[in-house]
């Protein structure tokens, strides 16, 4: 999937949820809140990327080019995807006017709820039995649960 991995993606929607939650305790505005969390996305992607090229120009020997560093980027554009979940919740919020609390809690709670749909999807094209369902969807939730953990604690 061009663009997309999956994996990238479920990354994505971790890496900004929890980056909203543990942001959760800080008073900034909407604007600086927002920002802050695409930057912090934006990095983690190019982190990603480069950090993957370096690794295999490491181990093969080889120089770094334009090429093989925008494939590693394009390859790991999934991850912007994947945080865009939570972060448009976050603008929507702003955009309708509400509180910068609800609108915390709306982003975090899109990315927890994405977890769980993502697992319950895995396990229906796995054409998981409902037991194995059951146990992908729980893991689904004890991610999501790490991520809110993660703003009790920030507060």
């Amino acid at each position: 999937m061009k663009g997309g991995s999956p994996e990238r993606v479920v990354y994505g929607v971790i890496l900004v949820g929890a980056l909203i939650a543990a942001e959760s305790g800080s008073h900034d505005g909407y604007f600086d809140r927002a920002v802050s969390t695409l930057l912090a996305l934006a990095i983690y992607w190019l982190a990603h990327s480069y950090s993957t090229v370096l690794g295999r120009r490491l181990e093969h020997q080889k120089k770094l080019t334009l090429a093989g560093l925008g494939k590693a980027m394009e390859h790991d554009w999934g991850i912007v995807r994947g945080g865009a979940v939570p972060l448009i919740a976050l603008l929507c919020c702003w955009a309708l006017g509400a509180s910068q609390e609800t609108a915390v809690n709306v982003a975090i709670w899109a990315a927890v709820v994405s977890l769980i749909v993502f697992e319950l999807v895995a396990g229906l094209r796995a054409k998981s039995t409902p037991r194995e369902l059951a146990f992908e969807g729980a893991v689904g939730v004890a991610m999501g649960v790490a991520i809110l953990a993660l703003k009790t604690l920030a507060h």
